[in-house]
């Protein structure tokens, strides 16, 4: 009895995650703060706002600003392909904020077994953007988790605006 009280609890604490792809890495996005995931389109760019602000797009009559996160991290500019997606994520405080990703691959469930919290010194440092990494026994491989929270504070989506 106990054995299955256990295996419910660890299938409640289980979370979907997007999985995306920037070069060779994949991340991680809570699944509970995506909105959408649409194609490529014409992005307007705004002057004066920071390099990873990337400009914003019309999406149904909204207007949504979009942010490179390779750019935010750290890493090398986006480089756009067939492949490239823009992921809608709904803040907690209500703002929507587009991401520039390079592919995304697939949605996955981890349980908190699976997933190592992650300590850093920096805040410059790319894990200063991560909840933590999720082991994909499955495929064999590490998913870096995103903290949208932490990642996109609440004056990033008004930024661009």
């Amino acid at each position: 009895m106990e054995e299955i009280m256990d295996l419910q609890q660890e299938e409640f604490d289980q979370v979907q995650y997007i999985v995306i792809r920037y070069g060779k890495e994949v991340f991680g996005i809570d699944i509970k703060y995506v909105d959408n995931i649409v194609r490529m389109q014409r992005i307007t760019r705004v002057p004066n706002v920071a390099s990873h602000i990337r400009g914003v797009l019309n999406l149904r009559g909204e207007v949504i600003p979009v942010i490179s996160l390779r750019i935010k991290m750290g890493l090398e500019p986006d480089e756009i392909t067939k492949m490239t997606r823009i992921i809608i994520i709904k803040l907690e405080s209500g703002d929507s904020i587009g991401v520039l990703v390079d592919e995304v691959l697939e949605v996955i469930m981890l349980n908190a077994s699976q997933i190592e919290k992650v300590g850093y010194n920096s805040k410059e440092s790319v894990a200063s953007f991560l909840s933590g990494v999720g082991k994909d026994e499955e495929r064999d491989r590490l998913i870096s988790l995103l903290d949208i929270n932490a990642t996109f504070g609440e004056k990033e989506a008004g930024a661009a605006l």
